[in-house]
């Protein structure tokens, strides 16, 4: 599937807002200084930025050495403003329900005596589960993503999979909590497959409640990327 397609599917009001910033800050970006900003391919980046040229949120205008300046519209100003009061008030909303749900997993933790867990999906929802974690005895070791290009989450590095993950037999992994938020439902159903095989029981694999995962959901055989 192209970018363009993926984009029509997919569109995120977050990276939206991402662009419109970029570009009010600095007229001249380039689309490869773009997509490095906003952590994305650069084909999706001037996915993004060509629909925000046709719904009239932002104009271009071609500089010699055939490069483009991009400059907001009022359109794309009030579209600014209102995706980031609407941005702003989902995400603190997102982050006070992760709080609560990562502390109560981590007291949890505690309870089932387990020392050493790895978060399965590189992902904010990853980040404040660390911090969670930082104010009990439970340790993240790392953060399990195979399609994650970055190296570090949160401050714990990132690893392809489980197996990497027990490799350490002086740290060994008591449990997995999932924090991808692209696709849980599926990544939980990996994610029980996975454990099984690297023989942990299915009761070793939790997650917070907020991406409503369904235990009852049929297991996937084959791992996929978080």
């Amino acid at each position: 599937m192209g970018d363009e397609s993926r984009l029509q599917e997919t569109g995120d009001p977050g990276i939206v807002l991402s662009v419109l910033t970029s570009i009010e800050r600095d007229s001249a970006i380039t689309q490869r200084k773009l997509a490095r900003e906003l952590g994305i391919a650069l084909g999706l980046a001037n996915a993004y930025l060509r629909r925000c040229v046709r719904k009239g949120l932002v104009k271009m205008r071609q500089v010699p050495l055939n490069r483009y300046t991009y400059y907001l519209t009022p359109q794309g100003f009030a579209e600014k403003s209102r995706l980031t009061t609407e941005y702003l008030a989902v995400s603190l909303d997102f982050f006070r329900r992760a709080r609560s749900d990562c502390a109560a997993l981590f007291r949890q933790c505690e309870v089932l005596g387990w020392r050493n867990v790895a978060l399965y999906g590189a992902s904010d929802l990853a980040e404040i589960a660390i911090l969670s974690a930082g104010e009990t005895a439970v340790e993240v070791l790392c953060v399990i993503d195979a399609g994650s290009h970055a190296r570090r989450c949160g401050g714990r590095p990132i690893i392809p999979d489980l197996a990497a993950a027990m490799a350490d037999t002086a740290r060994p992994v008591d449990g997995i909590i999932l924090t991808d938020t692209q696709a849980p439902q599926a990544s939980f159903d990996a994610l029980l497959s996975i454990a099984r095989r690297s023989g942990l029981p299915e009761c070793a694999v939790l997650a917070p409640s907020l991406l409503r995962i369904s235990p009852t959901a049929a297991p996937v055989e084959e791992e996929t990327a978080a």
